[in-house]
């Protein structure tokens, strides 16, 4: 199987990006929304960093919460809330844990072992909260069910997003992904605060360069594990925002039916 090296993965991404990036996280502010007032959402570090018992622990006030369940997907303004797991130009594989209490933010590990990529991901990764890509739903054109997992963000803008931050973004097209057989969905979004979201309000306003950047990354980030290039559906185009928001809005009722009981939920941590 041919593979991407990480250098050339990183030309891609230089030669593609529309802007600067930095490796310094910045504190966001909280924007108010129904159910969870974001400016009281509040984190804290469980265990130690880059082991096992690693942490990151969401509150409201001093009540436990759920970054997948308590927080509102949309905000009055239109926009989405993000819950950034990877910030850009970093390697540890963090993500929501479905399947804990509360749902804190772990990093991944796969036979016993600590996941990391193998190079550093060159934008602010996350996912929407109360989404779901149910694993029981075959989708009518690809064939694929989903990965059992909250919907991916990819976030293309300048700022690095701290772990655990709750960033407003606007959508601009979604990739339908095949890994393994299963269809993950990943959004590309950029932060409403960032320079270039004036400019960017569909997908045809990104650069084809910074397109083809993420999707390559994608496409290759498994092969040094000696695992298969991942796929994409719809010809590997990118569908546009509103086909992006007809994605989300498909596993928020996903996850509607998920908490109201209507779907198994199986090892899943749905609340109390």
């Amino acid at each position: 199987t041919m593979k991407f090296s990480h250098s050339a993965l990183t030309v891609l991404f230089l030669t593609g990006h529309a802007s600067a990036w930095t490796t310094t996280a910045r504190i966001v502010p909280r924007r108010a929304f129904a159910a969870v007032q974001l400016h009281s959402v509040a984190t804290e570090t469980a265990g130690e960093a880059a082991t096992e018992s690693f942490r990151l622990k969401f509150k409201d006030g001093e009540k436990a919460m759920s970054p997948w369940h308590d927080i509102d997907l949309k905000n009055d303004d239109g926009s989405y809330n993000m819950v950034v797991e990877i910030p850009k130009m970093t390697k540890a594989k963090m993500e929501v844990a479905t399947k804990e209490e509360f749902n804190p933010i772990a990093q991944d590990i796969k036979k016993g072992k600590l996941r990391d990529y193998h190079g550093p991901i060159f934008w602010n990764y996350g996912c929407l909260p109360q989404t779901w890509e149910d694993p029981t739903v075959k989708h009518p054109e690809l064939g694929c069910f989903g990965d059992d997992d909250p919907i991916d963000v990819v976030e293309i803008g300048s700022a690095s997003l701290g772990m655990g931050s709750v960033k407003s973004v606007k959508p601009l097209g979604v990739l339908a992904m095949i890994d393994d057989g299963e269809l993950d969905w990943k959004v590309l979004a950029i932060a409403t605060d960032d320079p270039l979201a004036e400019k960017y309000n569909d997908i045809g306003d990104v650069p084809e360069s910074v397109q083809a950047g993420i999707r390559e990354w994608f496409r290759w980030y498994k092969t040094p594990d000696d695992k298969p290039i991942n796929e994409f559906g719809f010809d590997e185009k990118y569908l546009d925002k509103a086909e992006a928001i007809k994605v989300i809005e498909e596993t928020n009722d996903a996850w509607k039916k998920l908490k109201a009981g209507e779907t198994e939920a199986g090892k899943l941590w749905i609340g109390e």
